[in-house]
Formats: C-alpha cells, structure tokens, sequence
C-alpha cells in the first residue's frame, strides 16, 4: 500500500516515469505476497509459519484507493477464514493473541463482498460496545473473549469506524 501510495502522489504531481516504477514494484510485490503467503484457506501472518493468521486490514485502501494490487478472491478468502474464526466480542489481530482493535475490526469488514459478511463481522463489535464490563469510553483494543479493555480509551484512532462511509462516498 506504501509503494502503491507513493506512485499515487508521483502522478499527481506528474512524475509519470516515477510513478509508473513504483506502481510496477507495488504490483509485483502484491503478487509475491499472495503466492507467498498463500495457507490454503487464509494468508499467512509470517510466510515461514504456516497456520499463522492476521487481519489483512490495511488492504481495505486497496479498494479506496484504487490500487487494485490484490485480486477479489484473496479478500474474499480471507473474509471467510475470519467468519470462522471471530470470538464472541470480534475478531482478533492475529493468532497469537485475543485482543483487537476496534477500528481495524471496521476496516476489515469493510473488505466483506457482501452486507451480511459485513454485518457478522460488525455484529461481535456492537455486542463488545453494549456488554464490556469496563466503564471507560469506547475502548479500541479490548479482548475478545471477555470483552474487558486491553489498554487505550477516548483516542482519535475510533473515528475509523467510518471508514466503510468513505468507501461508499468514493463509490458514488
């Protein structure tokens, strides 16, 4: 997304042979990323363990942004991996803990083809918002088992849940 980003500002400010060099090492990255970190029914977290896992959330400016480095398959087979996978209060960041964070939760549900998968993976998010036994203000990294905040509270970074109006703006 960063070389992808920096070919972006290449062009508008009309340095084509730049931004077509980087737009060419973003794609050929992206592409060696899906084959790389291609575990069968999800992508890797670390492309040396298999079975290891993470939101792919940043991907959502791929589609924002028009970028389109990443095939629909690839966010559509990680969507899946993660409707099997959230807890009761979300999904987490990664195999190797609990947590999440509030606003990436949104951003990669924000990837989701369809409203349902959508809705199934915002679902735990509401539930973690009405039932968290913490008396703080919306929390953005909390565990997803308890619902109990993990750290951080009142912070700037929660304004990302609107990040799937954004999409739809830009759509529009």
């Amino acid at each position: 997304m960063g070389l992808a980003s920096y070919a972006m500002l290449c062009e508008m400010r009309k340095l084509d042979t730049e931004a077509s060099s980087y737009h060419k090492i973003a794609t050929e990255l992206a592409q060696n990323w899906v084959k790389t970190a291609d575990d069968g029914d999800h992508f890797k977290l670390a492309f040396d363990k298999p079975g290891s896992w993470s939101q792919k959330y940043n991907m959502v400016w791929d589609e924002i942004l028009g970028f389109n480095l990443f095939p629909k398959q690839v966010k559509d087979k990680e969507i899946a991996y993660y409707l099997k996978i959230q807890n009761h209060y979300g999904l987490p960041l990664d195999n190797r803990e609990t947590y999440t964070k509030l606003d990436w939760i949104i951003w990669t549900a924000t990837m989701a083809g369809t409203k349902e998968q959508f809705s199934e993976l915002t679902k735990p998010v509401y539930a973690f918002l009405n039932e968290t036994p913490d008396r703080v203000p919306m929390s953005d990294w909390y565990w997803t088992r308890s619902g109990e905040m993990r750290g951080f509270q009142a912070r700037s970074v929660v304004g990302g849940v609107y990040i799937k109006l954004l999409k739809e703006k830009l759509k529009k």
